[in-house]
């Protein structure tokens, strides 16, 4: 008679280059898995860097080397993301004796077989049987995490008139570029939505944002009397999506718009200069759902069921890593 296989993951590793966006998906997965994760950063050479994703990866980081970032014991599950990460990925799993289930998020541009599962946005082209693509990207905002946030008790944001709008600014980038004309579209628009809505906003930037723009952006707030986070810790993201009303968030970021489309608020998009064929796809579907709006534009009021790609992700590579270890286990028998 024989033992049934432990079908659960008691351990995950978070693999990345130490990208912010990659390390934020990575990490939303694990803790919709519950389960322990512990994260991991490479950091290859040139000219091992340029070679990647399709490899060899850097031989001062094999698990032999000292303080390597992927030295046994192996993990249950591995679940990396960014371009330098996939070749250290596939690396994982041989050294593993494919023991460790390999999930990779977005496109690692080395075909399906590069993890046991990979997740792509919608807009995506690759497709397999081991392939998950869903709208939006996984984020860390939770629909438990966004309940949470709400209820703590912060005096700035509670002391905000209504209606509350969390303003997401990111800046240029491959395929967008924010003009001077596009930085006076975008603040012009927003204070026609607080003399015209009665708007209070709370305000995020990013290192990517021009400084003409954000000089702007905390000038509007200081006049005003809204809230613009100037990058001290702690980070209010989750408490401004938690606590918005609705939310205006620039196209040049996917990432920023799917963590904006998990709290069901009205989502006001602004479009800068440029754009891209996958991004216009992605922002088309998710007006047809009725999850985004233009800007600007009028302030909307209607809801919508939150989308959110992490718990989709999260049972996908439950159901997947089981099936692995049965399928292991019947093989050995």
């Amino acid at each position: 008679m024989h033992d049934e296989p432990e079908t659960s993951p008691t351990s995950v590793w978070v693999l990345t280059d130490g990208k912010a966006g990659d390390v934020a998906q990575c990490i939303g997965v694990a803790e919709a898995l519950g389960v322990p994760f512990s994260e991991r950063t490479v950091a290859p050479r040139p000219p091992f860097s340029w070679w990647l994703p399709y490899g060899p990866t850097d031989p001062r980081e094999w698990e032999t080397r000292p303080g390597s970032p992927i030295a046994p014991p192996y993990p249950d599950i591995a679940i990396a993301s960014g371009r330098r990460a996939a070749a250290y990925l596939r690396r994982i799993k041989r050294r593993s004796g494919g023991q460790t289930f390999t999930v990779f998020l977005k496109d690692p541009r080395t075909g399906p077989d590069s993890a046991d599962l990979i997740w792509v946005p919608e807009h995506d082209r690759l497709r397999g049987r081991n392939v998950l693509a869903t709208p939006t990207s996984p984020h860390r905002f939770s629909a438990e995490k966004l309940t949470g946030l709400r209820s703590d008790r912060t005096p700035e944001i509670d002391s905000l008139v209504h209606p509350r709008v969390a303003v997401l600014v990111g800046g240029d980038s491959r395929h967008h570029t924010f003009t001077e004309s596009d930085q006076h579209r975008l603040l012009n628009g927003l204070r026609t939505m607080a003399s015209e809505d009665g708007a209070s906003f709370m305000i995020t930037a990013s290192r990517r944002t021009p400084p003409a723009l954000a000089y702007g952006l905390s000038s509007l707030a200081k006049s005003g009397g809204h809230l613009f986070w100037t990058g001290e810790a702690p980070n209010p993201l989750g408490h401004y999506l938690a606590k918005a009303d609705a939310i205006v968030a620039t196209a040049d970021s996917t990432n920023m718009i799917g963590e904006a489309a998990a709290t069901g608020k009205p989502l006001h998009v602004f479009h800068p200069s440029g754009g891209h064929n996958k991004i216009t796809a992605f922002l088309t579907r998710l007006q047809r759902m009725g999850v985004v709006h233009p800007f600007p534009g009028p302030l909307k009021t209607t809801t919508y069921e939150p989308i959110d790609a992490t718990p989709l992700i999260a049972d996908r590579i439950r159901t997947a890593f089981s099936a692995s270890r049965k399928r292991e286990s019947e093989t050995a028998a």
